[in-house]
């Protein structure tokens, strides 16, 4: 049986086209779609502007279109693109309309609590509960399947708009049409108790909205994909940048992450965009910045596509030539990527921006980013899932499953927790994880209740937990506590350990003395039917996040290992900026090392090469041959007492190994 064309790898280039960009020459774009190793064109055809002669009254005609001779853009392109075996995909906008559109049509509108329209360079945004979504939007996909045979379509800024181009904070959109489908008072914003329940609300409208959509595409036309949301064709991802937004180095790897874990047979497109920032989108992205973008996609089984603004010839990013060596690679190496899934031996579980606010997201977050420094550090493979898919992704597949900070979680979440311990897995949770009031739970976790919270700042300044003494460290190696800690009653036979000491005065020196050793334990694990449950009450990630201390980092992972086993550890004298990633594909077993020598505060930088260096497969048995591709070479294997070790050249910014039998 044939596959869908999208299952296949594929890399994309974008051209966000402006109004006057309607007269480009399409064999020109082509040219380089295709040296830069793209087989794949997202277009601008319709939505705020119509690149084609629409026959629609509520749609806008671009009127640039009328000095080029055959007055449709869409048209050439297609055709074009069709004779070269590109494929063309429809970039469609329905987020506004124009002021006479708003005005005949005030129903289909955002409306703030003051009754305002959000109106933004002469345009105004739409609510996706009004027609104009709900109704109009597929009237357009119906015109542009009917007239051409694009590849599939990618729907921009479907979202309520709380939030405009200028970062101004609109609010929540009081229109008829969501007064309706809320059905009580709708909230104003984040400070209004129902807003919880709005975002639930809005991302299940947009979900029905994108599975109408989806369904309506497949009837026309089953060969044409959807790029949008979770429950689309493929999974779309923008790796970008902003001025003024915390960096968070990883984005780009745990989104596609968190995406294939839940669905690892869906395509994931990270479109990586080749400007700064929005406001400042002639300066081209820094190109180390952007390289990992790509790396970071491709290296975990995402489509590679590249983002500019307006046509090649005028947006020579510095970044595109490492993009454009990226993607043909990914290109001339498409059976590697090829049903490319991971394999890594751990799941470390997001935290649901929905049922945490707050300064309390922002604690989950520092503890979950934590954790995932201190995995990748300690050359722990893992996969990353949203908390609100614990219960509907089968986890059998992973050794250890990490719970960081997560608070209260869902029945099905804590049945399938259960589940996987008693079946042979290990849960290991940290902080307020599985913990509701002062119940536990998970019947997994080796506590019996948890006795008392410390979880201000002033509750754990001064507080400690430190290991058994040993010859030479009388005081064992104490660690502090950021975050929180909580007073845990363990189960009668569990193992624990990093016990407290009490908290005495930090000031003047004079008095800083008196941190007695507490029977507060830091750490508890017991067997849970054939698997193990483990738990460090307290903000481990955080501390790791927030201080940067490595006796944070090797303390959880010490305990993650002392609980799954060596089994999830990759053996090798890579340094901890290498990340490693396991895969497997058509082509075998596949390891993407990620040189992240580059990371730096709010930016990325040229990463140093490492020198050769060897690791030990992490696949069990002998007669393993592996391949490097950048280097274009085989590696030298040796069999030892601990398996295959291979010898590896010298890493720049990435490689990548084929290892078969």
């Amino acid at each position: 049986m044939t596959r869908v064309w999208w299952r296949e790898p594929f890399r994309m280039f974008q051209t966000n086209l402006r109004e006057v960009d309607a007269g480009l020459d399409v064999e020109r774009v082509l040219d380089h779609i295709q040296g830069f190793g793209a087989d794949t064109w997202l277009l601008s055809v319709g939505g705020i502007l119509s690149n084609y002669p629409t026959g629609l009254d509520f749609q806008t005609r671009n009127p640039a279109l009328a000095a080029r001779p055959s007055g449709d853009l869409v048209g050439d392109a297609v055709a074009a693109a069709r004779r070269r075996g590109v494929r063309v995909l429809a970039r469609m906008d329905f987020s506004k309309i124009d002021r006479r559109r708003a005005e005949r049509h005030p129903e289909w509108c955002f409306v703030d609590a003051a009754g305002r329209a959000q109106v933004y360079n002469g345009l105004t945004s739409v609510c996706p509960s009004g027609d104009y979504y709900q109704v109009k939007l597929f009237e357009v996909l119906a015109e542009v399947l009917d007239r051409y045979e694009v590849d599939g379509f990618f729907l921009n800024w479907m979202s309520y708009n709380e939030i405009d181009y200028s970062r101004r904070y609109w609010g929540v959109c009081q229109c008829l049409a969501c007064a309706r489908a809320f059905g009580d008072a709708l909230p104003t914003g984040p400070d209004s108790p129902a807003y919880p329940r709005w975002q639930r609300f809005a991302r299940e409208r947009l979900e029905d909205l994108n599975a109408r959509v989806r369904a309506a595409i497949a009837a026309r036309r089953p060969s044409a994909a959807l790029i949008l949301g979770e429950h689309a064709d493929i999974v779309f991802h923008e790796a970008n940048n902003a001025v003024g937004r915390p960096l968070w180095h990883h984005r780009t790897s745990e989104h596609v992450s968190a995406a294939k874990s839940y669905r690892p047979d869906v395509p994931v497109l990270v479109n990586a965009v080749g400007f700064v920032d929005m406001p400042y989108r002639l300066a081209g992205e820094e190109p180390h910045h952007f390289a990992q973008y790509l790396v970071q996609a491709i290296s975990r089984g995402a489509i590679p596509s590249t983002y500019i603004m307006g046509t090649p010839d005028d947006s020579a990013y510095e970044c595109l030539e490492v993009a454009g060596r990226i993607t043909r690679f990914h290109r001339d190496h498409a059976e590697v990527y090829r049903d490319l899934v991971s394999e890594a031996p751990t799941l470390l579980v997001r935290p649901d921006p929905l049922k945490l606010r707050g300064e309390r997201l922002a604690a989950a977050t520092a503890e979950f980013q934590g954790l995932y420094l201190a995995l990748l550090e300690r050359h722990i493979p893992f996969d990353v899932l949203p908390e609100d898919k614990l219960g509907v992704t089968r986890t059998a597949r992973y050794r250890l499953v990490v719970l960081p900070d997560l608070g209260p979680l869902s029945a099905g979440a804590v049945a399938a927790l259960d589940d996987h311990a008693a079946a042979g897995g290990v849960v290991l949770a940290t902080g307020s994880s599985g913990f509701d009031a002062d119940a536990v739970q998970l019947r997994c976790l080796p506590v019996a209740r948890r006795l008392s919270s410390r979880d201000s700042e002033e509750a754990t300044r001064s507080l400690h937990l430190r290991d058994a003494p040993a010859p030479g460290r009388p005081w064992g190696f104490p660690v502090p506590v950021v975050g929180a800690f909580h007073v845990v009653e363990p189960r009668p036979g569990a193992e624990t350990g990093l016990f407290a000491l009490s908290r005495a005065p930090y000031g003047p020196p004079e008095k800083c003395h008196g941190h007695d050793e507490l029977d507060h334990p830091g750490w508890v694990c017991a067997a849970h039917g054939e698997g193990v449950g483990a738990v460090l009450p307290w903000t481990v990630g955080r501390g790791y996040r927030e201080a940067g201390l490595s006796a944070h980092r090797d303390h959880f992972a010490d305990r993650a290992l002392r609980a799954a086993g060596p089994g999830i550890e990759v053996e090798t004298d890579l340094p901890e900026q290498v990340e490693i990633v396991l895969g497997r594909s058509a082509a075998g077993r596949v390891i993407h090392l990620l040189n992240r020598s580059g990371d730096a505060s709010q930016r990325f930088t040229r990463p140093l090469p490492i020198p050769q260096s060897w690791l030990t497969l992490p696949w069990a048995g002998e007669g393993w041959s592996v391949r490097a591709l950048r280097a274009d070479r085989p590696l030298t294997t040796e069999s030892g007492p601990g398996g295959t070790r291979v010898r590896l050249p010298e890493l720049g910014l990435f490689e990548v190994l084929v290892v078969t039998r």
